[in-house]
């Protein structure tokens, strides 16, 4: 089911748009700072398409003046991760929050619109009780596109693991739970 914000149609990932998600995904300011290696061909980010974003609760990102010009071009991904297919250890009530957005893109608050519209689709839809999301340390972006949708730090894992980038690094973890985030609208 497709979700629909005041720029953007966020909608589940077509093969079609492996060539767009590599134009964006192998630029190396976005994987790293999130977590991930830049890709290194379309038939990659097909890869992906297939497997990691062929998720439930996966959305591409694309730009309503875009579609209107009959351009439907994927700019980025925001999706819940839920439950047990979270990279954090979580209750099936409670899924994790991603996203990410090319580099053209950025200052532009359209993973802000973007993350609240999938929040509130969690929260009113999903049945969600609680949001999880994470950052690494030198990603103050997406600190603060959590912080303006709700999140608060809870923790912070010191020597925390990445397997695709075979490193450690220190990664904060924020909440928001359904209450917080009523109380707050």
């Amino acid at each position: 089911m497709p979700l629909e914000t005041e720029r953007m149609i966020l909608r589940s990932f077509k093969k079609s748009d492996a060539k767009a998600l590599y134009e964006y995904a192998k630029d190396d300011r976005i994987g790293p700072i999130a977590g991930w290696p830049p890709h290194q061909s379309e038939v990659e980010s097909l890869e992906i398409i297939q497997t990691v974003f062929a998720a439930r609760e996966v959305y591409a990102i694309t730009l309503k003046d875009d579609l209107a010009k009959g351009q439907d071009h994927v700019i980025g991904m925001v999706g819940l991760l839920i439950g047990e297919d979270s990279n954090f250890a979580i209750a099936k009530d409670e899924a994790e929050l991603a996203y990410w957005i090319g580099v053209p893109y950025w200052g532009k608050g359209l993973v802000l619109e973007a993350s609240k519209a999938v929040i509130k689709h969690a929260f009113n839809h999903l049945g969600m009780r609680a949001l999880w999301c994470g950052f690494y340390e030198n990603n103050a972006q997406s600190f603060r596109a959590q912080e303006k949708c709700g999140f608060k730090i809870i923790r912070t894992e010191e020597n925390q693991y990445n397997q695709f980038m075979d490193e450690y690094r220190k990664e904060h973890i924020s909440f928001l739970s359904k209450e917080t985030w009523r109380g707050s609208r």
